[in-house]
């Protein structure tokens, strides 16, 4: 009797060489600990033969741009999702012009790069670099899962991390700065915006650098991104300044719209939650 795996037959189909915007999923190349929160949302694509593949410039900034990125199953359109990489930049050509008054109270393990840092040697500004990163998304993680309106976190790569991009009709949302909303839509947006800083509060954080701008609008849902400078309110020395501050960019939005809302109130309700 002729053996069972004689009658396996295997067919190999090479797949076509990568274009200079696509590489294969980073997904499983990642260290353990650098993938989004379980459980995980069914869009993301863990798939190793997946390919990632750049579809454009979403944001530029001073510490970090924002790509926009396929990652799909080639052949099986049920297996893609749109993805934000948010990277990083390199020592170059980044500017951590704030680095100072946000890092206040964070620990750094080893102190050759706390040196580093301090001198802004080249070492130093890159690990910078991957602290903000790491920073972030340690901050997305938590908050997501603590159901917070943060967009999901995939994964992070060094100083690259991919997440939920978020989208109406298929273009990205706008931001809270650019939309005209109703009194009803406004009270319903400050409530839910109360509602996550206090979130946040309850885990002694404050968002740092709150605003309309770093405010997404998918339909009546807010987002809120940006959250590398997230930061302790009680070790970080400026901390309860910090907040004041986010208290103070979001109300006065509020307040040129219509709404009677008190940055001073907000403060003192946050600071309860945190304490």
């Amino acid at each position: 009797m002729s053996h069972p795996k004689a009658t396996l037959n295997f067919e190999y189909h090479p797949l076509d060489d990568l274009r200079t915007d696509q590489r294969w999923s980073t997904w499983s190349a990642v260290v353990k600990g650098a993938h989004g929160p379980e459980p995980r949302p069914d869009w993301v694509v863990t798939d190793d033969g997946a390919v990632d593949t750049e579809l454009g410039v979403l944001k530029t900034g001073k510490e970090a741009d924002v790509f926009l990125l396929e990652r799909a199953v080639p052949g099986c359109s049920a297996r893609t999702s749109i993805l934000a990489a948010k990277r990083y930049r390199s020592s170059e050509h980044r500017q951590f012009h704030r680095d100072a008054g946000y890092v206040e109270g964070r620990r750094v393990r080893r102190s050759r790069d706390t040196r580093a840092m301090a001198k802004s040697t080249s070492y130093g500004r890159q690990v910078a670099s991957g602290q903000w990163a790491q920073q972030e998304f340690a901050a997305l993680t938590t908050l997501w899962s603590a159901g917070v309106p943060v967009p999901y976190p995939v994964q992070i790569d060094g100083t690259e991390i991919l997440m939920e991009f978020i989208e109406v009709d298929g273009a990205a949302a706008p931001r809270l700065a650019q939309t005209r909303p109703s009194h009803d839509l406004l009270i319903s947006y400050f409530e839910q915006l109360r509602g996550a800083m206090g979130v946040l509060a309850r885990h002694g954080w404050a968002h740092g650098d709150l605003s309309p701008y770093n405010i997404l609008v998918q339909g009546g849902r807010l987002v809120i991104i940006d959250l590398p400078q997230v930061l302790d309110i009680v070790g970080n020395p400026n901390g309860v300044d910090f907040l004041l501050r986010d208290c103070r960019n979001v109300c006065r939005w509020f307040v040129a719209r219509g709404l009677d809302v008190d940055p001073e109130a907000l403060l003192a309700e946050l600071l309860a939650e945190a304490w």
